[in-house]
């Protein structure tokens, strides 16, 4: 019997509580510190009304709280199906899958939403670098951390060709730039900004480093490798 892998299942296994246990609290805090204003997007959301609602960030943030428990079912359920196949890292990956998704396109929501005068008032762009960080607002910097911050956490986890802190570096700015295009080209009445492409990239590579101690580094790891039957013996 190996003593050593028993003794270390415990701390691994509490540690995962603990980690799991700060994350509830934390989105608990979360939401009771935006209570108010999620209340009053609820009865908006609840009627099935698209203005107040889908077009408010209230409203994107409400909705998103309310599909959390369906995400977390697609993730049980992908699980599951991995694990029937004989797969390993069932949980890790289907996580990852999931989390890329649900935490990158509510904000991605939020930020193409069409300002008063969408349509009419010209597209603008601001090329001059940090100009804008003094304008934004210690809320509008951590949101723009936060736009792509799921795909830099959960994308080297998920895909061996991510785990690279220029890569993750490069498909944050790759992204961000097709989004403040796409501003532009919509004329949104948004500013599309440098600034905020540093900011977005920025905090892609952050939540990656957060998350670089379960980067997928390899297509298979050695415990995802078949192992070799034993020779017979002779």
């Amino acid at each position: 019997m190996n003593h050593d892998v028993s003794r270390s299942t415990p701390p691994r296994r509490t540690r995962r509580i603990v980690l799991l246990g700060l994350a509830i609290l934390g989105v608990a805090s979360a939401v009771f510190v935006v209570r108010r204003p999620l209340m009053m997007s609820a009865s908006t959301c609840m009627a099935g009304r698209w203005h107040g609602c889908f077009d408010t960030f209230n409203g994107v943030v409400f909705i998103t709280l309310v599909t959390l428990p369906l995400a977390a079912l697609v993730v049980w359920a992908l699980a599951r199906r991995r694990r029937a196949a004989g797969g390993t890292s069932a949980w890790r990956m289907s996580l990852a899958e999931v989390g890329m998704v649900y935490g990158t396109v509510p904000f991605l929501w939020m930020i193409m939403m069409p300002g008063s005068g969408a349509g009419t008032v010209p597209g603008r762009v601001s090329l001059v670098p940090l100009r804008d960080l003094l304008v934004m607002g210690p809320v509008g910097i951590a949101g723009n951390l936060l736009v792509f911050a799921a795909l830099g956490f959960f994308g080297p986890i998920r895909f061996a060709a991510l785990a690279s802190v220029p890569r993750i570096l490069a498909l944050a700015a790759g992204c961000s730039v097709l989004v403040e295009t796409a501003q532009y080209v919509l004329r949104l009445d948004r500013v599309s900004s440098v600034d905020d492409v540093l900011v977005n990239a920025a905090g892609a590579v952050l939540a990656a480093l957060a998350s670089r101690r379960w980067w997928r580094t390899t297509a298979q790891t050695p415990s995802d490798q078949p192992h070799p039957a034993p020779a017979p013996r002779g």
